[in-house]
C-alpha cells in the first residue's frame, strides 16, 4: 500500500471489547492504529501486542484509536474466538479487536488481510484523521517512529 492511499473497509466477523461494529468511516477524525496480529505469532505476543497496548495507554482516545485485527492466515481450527477471547483477557487488551472474516472462496487469506496487502504478523497500519494510510509496515517497528508518526499526525488539521 501506498502512503495516502484511503484505508481500505475492515470485514470482521466478530468483534471484542466493543459494544458496536467499528468503521473506518465512524473513526474519521481519528489517528487510527491498526495492529494486525495472531494469537501464536512470536513477534506479536513478544513485540507487537505490548506496543498496541503502550499507544492505547499513552494517547488520548478521543484523538488516537488502537483497533486490533486478528487476522489468521495459518492454524485456523487452533484460534477461534473463544481461544482469542481468553487470550484478551489473559492478555488485558482492552482496545476493540476484530476477528478478519475468512474468504468464502477458500482462500486462506482472510479479507482484510488481502485488503490491505498485508505480508504476516504482525503488521502495524496507522492512518491519518481522514482515513489515509500513512504507515504501512509489517514486522517489528522502533516505537519511537511510531510514536514520531502518530504526534505528526495528531498536528496536522483535522477533516
Amino acid at each position: 500500500m501506498t502512503p495516502y492511499e484511503h484505508g481500505p473497509n475492515w470485514q470482521v466477523s466478530q468483534w471484542f471489547n466493543t459494544e458496536e461494529p467499528l468503521t473506518l468511516d465512524e473513526l474519521k477524525g481519528y489517528v487510527v492504529v491498526l495492529h494486525a496480529f495472531q494469537m501464536l505469532c512470536p513477534g506479536c505476543v513478544s513485540h507487537g501486542i505490548p506496543q498496541a497496548k503502550a499507544i492505547h495507554h499513552a494517547f488520548p482516545p478521543n484523538r488516537v484509536r488502537v483497533i486490533g485485527l486478528h487476522t489468521v492466515f495459518e492454524h485456523h481450527e487452533a484460534m477461534g474466538a473463544t481461544a482469542l477471547k481468553a487470550f484478551l483477557h489473559e492478555y488485558r487488551l482492552g482496545f476493540p479487536v476484530g476477528i478478519d472474516q475468512a474468504d468464502p472462496k477458500g482462500n486462506p487469506i482472510p479479507l482484510t488481510m488481502q485488503a490491505y496487502r498485508l505480508e504476516g504478523t504482525p503488521s502495524l497500519i496507522i492512518l491519518d484523521k481522514a482515513g489515509d494510510i500513512r504507515l504501512h509496515h509489517f514486522g517489528q517497528i522502533d516505537d519511537l517512529r511510531v510514536g514520531a508518526v502518530i504526534g505528526q499526525l495528531l498536528t496536522e488539521a483535522s477533516v
